[in-house]
């Protein structure tokens, strides 16, 4: 992957072997996020990042949709999380949320044979009336 150098004339350069370029102190890749692990409070697994939803016009995360509950995949069920709740902690390696096991059994959500329709706001005011915070489209940058 070949990177921009700002500090030239806009050549681009191949970061050298073992420099790490899909994450830093403050950025992370999408990529990388997906199968971050989940802990509530008390350091109790609640399932892993499956993917994140990008608004794509404003460039915000919106979602960690996370994996939650079944056994080796089955009854497994995806909790869209707004991304404003997840903080991160270094010495977990994963995301911290204020959430228990019990809260998420009645969260909204959805399988993974189900059609999702990520364009349908009712859902994601739902979500975000379901949690306590304001929905992605109207936080402010």
């Amino acid at each position: 992957m070949a990177m921009r150098d700002s500090s030239t004339t806009g050549a681009s350069v191949t970061p050298a072997a073992g420099v790490a370029i899909e994450e830093t102190a403050q950025l992370i890749a999408a990529a990388k996020v997906g199968g971050t692990p989940v802990y509530n409070r008390h350091g109790d697994r609640l399932g892993t990042v499956d993917d994140v939803m990008l608004d794509k016009r404003t460039g915000r995360v919106a979602y960690a949709v996370m994996s939650f509950g079944g056994f080796l995949g089955i009854g497994e069920r995806y909790h869209p999380l707004p991304w404003s709740m997840l903080n991160y902690d270094v010495e977990l390696g994963g995301y911290l949320v204020d959430l228990d096991r019990d809260r998420l059994e009645g969260a909204p959500s959805f399988a993974s044979n189900e059609d999702m329709n990520w364009a349908d706001r009712n859902f994601g005011q739902r979500v975000s009336d379901y949690y306590g915070v304001r929905p992605y489209w109207a936080e402010v940058p």
